[in-house]
Parts: structure tokens; C-alpha cells; sequence
């Protein structure tokens, strides 16, 4: 069932078919270099203003969709365009192309990492590599931060909160964004549940993350499927918002990678094309193989999908609730609170000395200098690794 065009294209554009989006979003996963804002602007460039394809209201219906809902924006945005054209079977139509790419891309260079790994070569790219990434999330914590907590005190308590919990224990821990999404919505708009005194709302939560955790204590490529869909679940306020989860799952819990390949695989899914959450990709191949990054993809962009489909005609009839819009602002202070948090934790394995300590500096200067230049920062930045180096020359 798709959704209804409540503000239909001009009369002068043509009426796109299913295969025209598919065409369009394949090119688009393979070209759409620049984060998710970039993407999003070639969407409103290309089908909203110059082919008509989307009506102006339904484009930003999704967007609102992508800012509310977990998951990386650009993402959502392509499924609720093929939500919109043709239901489920058209949003998982638009979203496969989109993908594909990045996805072909980020498992050739996982195949050929793991081959060279020992290479001083390749060791010397991400030298470089990992302190230009420390920089890039930093920058992202201190926009989300600005973006979702503005002027509100409290939201920046639980930001500074988050990050300072993440950076002292070196893990996340994903129930903190839930119970800030749920402080934040009682404290908007408080409901009935609460006003009487109840707790059993907020005492739900934890027996739900525990009955996970136990699921996940298992073994093999069932494990790491069930880990990476939960981790899709908690993609609050943008793709790199997922770092942090990643690495205490990965890292800390699983100890499935070392913090260098951690940061090697963070460094892949941003200078690909594509959702940073690709980096699923590279790390499900280091583990288990072509079945491993098969399954971490699949798994991670499974509650994404959904979180597009299911509630999708039910959002735009509520995307004003205060109770949804609170529970969307504490989340997503708490993203970037423990984006800020992971960013402490990661520079102890990427600045190691005084070159990538200098390596950090300049690509923060880099960051705050030029906007959705990621991709173009992290080959700089491998060439001065390459240069650099300890092994160099």
C-alpha cells in the first residue's frame, strides 16, 4: 500500500515509472559522493526540481521521516520515495540500487585489505587514515550537538552526560538513548502512564535490552547478524551516530576486531559512496567472510526499512506529535554525546605520536574549513600517511 500524493508534481513533468527511480537511485549510489546531506540535496536537485518526479511535500515528508526514524538519512529518504511510488516492494526496489554500489565497493576493498594487511604500504594509508577520522567525528558530534540541542539546557546535559559516560567506561550503551528519548518525551509531553506515578513504561525497557543480550550470547554468523540489527535500531541523529555502538559491540564485547581495525573499517564506509553504515559491510567480511558481510549488511538495514514502511502513512499524520518530536531530541542529544565520548576513546589507537597528532589538527582544520568533504579528507589524508610513515623511505 503505498501513500497517497497529497501535493501532486507540476502537470508539466512527467510521471516517473518504478524502473525510472530504480535507474536514477543506481546512479546515485554510485556517484553520491558528499554524506547524507549532499545526497539529499541531488535528490531534491534532480527529481523534485528538475525531472518532478516527487512533489515538493512527500520529498520532505521523508526527510522529517529520516530525521525522526533511526537510520542513515539519505537511506530512509530513497525507501520513502519507493514507499510513496509503490509501497514496501517499492521502497526495498529503490533502496537495493541505491545500496548495491557501495556495497560491491566496500567488499572489494575488505577482499584486498584482508589480502595486504601485513603490507607496510597499507599499514602506512591508514597511519593517516584513522587521525583524519578521529577528526571527522568530532565534527560531527559538536553539528549534531548544535543542530538537535541549540539552546535547550537539558539537552545538552544529556549530551555532555552521554560523552562523558562513553569516553570514562570506553563503551555505549544503547538503553542511555532510550531512556533519554524517554526522559525527554515525559518531560514534553507528559503522558497519562507517568502523571499517575507508573514506571512500568520505563521499566519495560531494560528487560527488553536484557532478553536481546541474551539472545545475542550465542555463536557464529547468527551472532553477528542479531548484533547488527540491533545496531540498526540505534542509528540516532545521522549514519556516524552508529560509531560508537559499533565499537563497544565489536570491539569491546565481541572482540571480534582490534580499535585499529575498527578505525580502518569507520575510514572505508566514508570515503565510499553511500550510507557510512556500509562500514557493516567491511567489518561483517573481517569476521566471517562473503556470508559474514552479506548478513551485517541485510541485518543493519533491516530495522531501517522498517522504521521507513511500517509506521510511514501513520508519521505524516503525527510527525508534530510532542510526544514523538521529545523522545527524537533525547535520542539524538545522546547520539551526539557518545559520538563525542567514541571520538576520546579512538584517538588513544589513532594519534600515537607527533605526526598523527599534527595529522589530527589539520584535518580538524580541514573539517571546519570545508562542508561534505569527507571522502576528498580521508585520500589526503592516506597520501600523508604514505608519506609520514615510520616505514616510509
Amino acid at each position: 500500500m503505498s501513500v497517497p500524493r497529497d501535493d501532486p508534481p507540476d502537470p508539466s513533468g512527467d510521471r516517473a515509472t518504478l524502473g525510472q527511480f530504480v535507474r536514477y537511485f543506481l546512479g546515485l549510489g554510485t556517484w553520491g559522493f558528499g554524506g547524507p546531506i549532499a545526497t539529499v540535496g541531488y535528490m531534491q536537485r534532480d527529481l523534485v526540481e528538475r525531472r518532478q518526479w516527487v512533489s515538493r511535500e512527500q520529498f520532505l515528508n521523508g526527510v522529517a521521516l529520516g530525521q525522526t526514524m533511526p537510520g542513515p538519512l539519505a537511506a530512509q529518504v530513497v525507501m520513502w520515495i519507493g514507499y510513496v511510488e509503490a509501497g514496501s516492494l517499492g521502497a526495498l526496489a529503490t533502496v537495493l540500487p541505491f545500496i548495491l554500489p557501495s556495497f560491491l565497493l566496500v567488499l572489494g576493498v575488505a577482499v584486498v585489505y584482508v589480502q595486504l594487511k601485513g603490507l607496510e604500504a597499507i599499514q602506512a594509508l591508514f597511519y593517516g587514515i584513522a587521525p583524519a577520522v578521529m577528526a571527522v567525528l568530532a565534527v560531527a558530534a559538536i553539528k549534531l550537538a548544535r543542530l538537535t540541542d541549540e539552546k535547550d539546557a537539558r539537552l545538552w546535559v544529556i549530551t555532555l552526560a552521554i560523552g562523558v559516560v562513553t569516553a570514562v567506561t570506553g563503551t555505549e550503551v544503547a538503553l542511555l538513548f532510550v531512556a533519554a528519548g524517554l526522559v525527554m518525551m515525559a518531560w514534553e509531553a507528559p503522558p497519562r502512564l507517568l502523571r499517575r506515578g507508573s514506571t512500568s513504561l520505563i521499566l519495560a525497557v531494560p528487560s527488553t535490552h536484557s532478553l536481546l543480550t541474551g539472545v545475542l550470547a550465542g555463536g557464529g554468523l547468527v551472532t553477528l547478524g542479531l548484533f547488527f540489527l540491533k545496531a540498526g535500531a540505534f542509528i540516532f541523529g545521522r549514519g556516524l551516530a552508529i560509531v560508537p555502538f559499533l565499537r563497544a559491540g565489536v570491539v569491546e564485547q565481541d572482540h571480534w576486531l582490534t580499535d585499529r581495525q575498527f578505525l580502518d573499517a569507520v575510514a572505508i564506509g566514508l570515503i565510499t559512496p553511500g550510507p557510512v553504515v556500509i562500514t557493516a559491510t567491511f567489518i561483517g567480511y573481517l569476521v566471517g567472510g562473503f556470508a559474514g558481510a552479506a548478513i551485517a549488511t541485510v541485518a543493519i538495514f533491516i530495522p531501517i526499512f522498517l522504521g521507513v514502511v511500517v509506521p510511514g502513512a501513520w508519521f505524516v499524520r503525527h510527525k508534530e506529535s510532542p510526544r514523538l518530536r521529545g523522545f527524537v531530541k533525547g535520542a539524538t542529544a545522546a547520539a551526539a554525546g557518545a559520538i563525542a565520548g567514541a571520538t576520546v576513546v579512538l584517538a588513544r589507537s589513532a594519534i600515537v605520536d607527533w605526526p598523527t597528532a599534527a595529522l589530527a589538527l589539520v584535518s580538524l582544520a580541514f573539517m571546519l574549513r570545508f562542508k561534505n568533504r569527507e571522502p576528498v579528507l580521508v585520500l589526503l589524508a592516506a597520501i600523508a600517511g604514505l608519506l609520514l610513515h615510520p616505514f616510509a623511505g
